[in-house]
């Protein structure tokens, strides 16, 4: 018999932002996931209190960048993914590092950085878009084109400004 795929948790709320559309899930009081959605997804206002405090929060983050996106986040991920996001929680806003560099901090491989990089289910609040390639920008979110690299580097340059 074949297995049943767990059904996808609704979005708490989609968020119209500067860079596109952006989803948040919530579960109780915590983030569960946020994630960067096609330009064609329609917008969808807070369904609760603290899927409005984690809207609010964004947009006060992405107007004022040089501060921590400060969410209450779920608590998920490999142990190595958690080094990796501490490890991106610690690059300030308008800086980059590399995914060898992240690598030699965590002594580990870079390939294996920007594997936990594109599993982040938390961008913004653990910001992945400041980790880049040697030669490059890099990927985002496990693409390499399209609107995922274009709300990269919306998010690197408006923290740079």
């Amino acid at each position: 018999m074949p297995t049943r795929q767990p059904r996808q948790q609704a979005f708490a709320a989609v968020l119209n932002l500067p860079f596109g559309k952006f989803g948040i899930r919530i579960a109780g009081d915590s983030v569960t996931e946020m994630v960067f959605l096609p330009p064609d997804t329609p917008e969808q206002a807070p369904c609760s209190p603290v899927a409005a405090a984690v809207a609010t929060h964004i947009r006060d983050w992405i107007a004022s960048p040089g501060q921590a996106l400060a969410l209450p986040l779920a608590a998920c991920g490999t142990a190595f993914q958690r080094r990796v996001r501490d490890a991106l929680q610690a690059i300030p806003a308008g800086e980059v590092r590399t995914y060898g560099e992240i690598a030699r901090l965590l002594d580990s491989a870079p390939r294996a950085v920007g594997q936990a990089c594109g599993a982040n289910p938390f961008p913004l609040a653990v910001p992945c878009h400041r980790v880049v390639a040697a030669q490059g920008i890099g990927g985002f979110a496990n693409a390499r084109d399209g609107y995922l690299i274009a709300a990269k580097r919306w998010l690197l340059n408006n923290e740079m400004q």
